[in-house]
């Protein structure tokens, strides 16, 4: 299913293929302050709509994720990096940031990022 979405002032704009099926709650630092709720998809599913070169990027720990957000409003939308396993491309959305999406619908998975 193609979802669209944003950051919070609309200068980011996105659409992304994905089924919604695992929704990912992570207690690491940077997760749990911004209160995330991710869906990772091959990077290929995620397109880039509006504000491409207007993106700002926060990198931390192993600095592998880059976690892109607007430097106007702030909202961090999605990330994007390689999986360690296979080095494939892949971004993790922050399904908070789609439109019409019922939050209390999903179903988290909590996952250990603290651990990690």
């Amino acid at each position: 299913m193609l979802h669209k979405g944003s950051c919070h002032c609309g200068k980011i704009t996105f659409e992304v293929e994905t089924d919604l099926e695992q929704v990912i709650a992570c207690n690491c630092s940077h997760c749990s302050r911004k209160g995330y709720l991710l869906n990772f998809v091959p990077r290929e599913a995620l397109k880039i709509t509006q504000g491409q070169d207007d993106l700002s990027t926060y990198t931390f720990n192993r600095h592998t994720i880059r976690h892109r957000f607007c430097p106007t409003c702030g909202c961090a939308p999605f990330a994007d990096g390689r999986t360690p396993k296979t080095g494939q491309e892949m971004a993790a959305v922050n399904v908070r940031c789609l439109e019409g999406i019922e939050i209390g619908d999903l179903k988290p998975v909590q996952v250990d990022g603290r651990s990690f």
